[in-house]
């Protein structure tokens, strides 16, 4: 089967797609640009930046004042489900980090959400494979956040303040303590990485495998399934990051009585 047969029967029976020997639309693209230097999974990151730029510009025409944004839209519009979306993120950041921090991180922490949801989203299309599937892209999510938190706590408390946070509520365990908290946050950006590159790994490869064996009707389910661990995915992420950012800037004494309580 050519390629050109493989991308008119994905427009017509989209799940044909996956059982294409994995045919990608942006394969001919990535083979242009010398696919050695430029992976698929940059390209496609990369079209979502894109997306994400584009999608910022119509909300901004559609909220051109303070005044208006006050004001919602009726009905299900574009709008709405937009800040929807933002008012579930922006609940979640106040039960865990407090109102204060949730309005301070709420931006950095919508971007996260809703890029990786995105980007985990994309592979639910015909002919499109996520970026979150490769190791890459997700272990760079997890150094960005892992610098980020570091950061984040330094400027809270300074740098001899952060380090306090590693050593534990009493100075006599400092000595035991503080090389397992250095090695437990050594290893996050790999574990929030390998978590989510699994998950999406794994649940594209499922589809993958029933859309090959039935590629009509029963693989719908599979896109529901789908759906949900795209989200859960970028919840369970989000949700980390928001906990490490909340621990990070944390006061001394408010990191000693969680510490206790523990």
């Amino acid at each position: 089967m050519n390629r050109f047969n493989t991308l008119l029967l994905g427009l017509l029976f989209p799940s044909l797609c996956f059982a294409s020997a994995g045919y990608t639309f942006l394969g001919s693209l990535e083979n242009m640009i010398h696919s050695k230097y430029i992976q698929h999974h940059v390209i496609t990151f990369g079209l979502v930046g894109l997306v994400f730029l584009f999608v910022g510009l119509i909300y901004r025409s559609k909220v051109p004042s303070v005044s208006a944004a006050i004001v919602p839209d009726k009905g299900i519009t574009f709008r709405n489900i937009f800040e929807a979306m933002g008012q579930f993120i922006y609940n979640l950041a106040r039960n865990i980090m407090g109102e204060k921090e949730a309005k301070k991180f709420f931006p950095v922490i919508m971007l996260l959400f809703t890029f990786i949801f995105v980007n985990n989203l994309i592979g639910l299309i015909p002919g499109f494979l996520p970026p979150t599937d490769n190791f890459n892209t997700t272990l760079a999510l997890g150094a960005f956040v892992f610098l980020y938190y570091n950061y984040q706590g330094i400027r809270a408390q300074g740098f001899v303040g952060h380090i306090k946070h590693f050593m534990g509520p009493v100075w006599y365990l400092a000595i035991l303590i503080f090389p397992l908290e250095i090695i437990s946050h050594s290893v996050r950006p790999l574990s929030l990485g390998l978590r989510l590159k699994g998950n999406m790994e794994g649940d594209h490869l499922v589809l993958s495998i029933f859309s090959n064996l039935i590629p009509y009707i029963v693989p719908i389910p599979f896109y529901v399934i789908g759906l949900f661990v795209c989200f859960m995915q970028a919840f369970v992420f989000t949700l980390l990051t928001m906990v490490y950012i909340s621990l990070a800037t944390a006061t001394h004494h408010d990191h000693d009585e969680e510490h206790a309580h523990h």
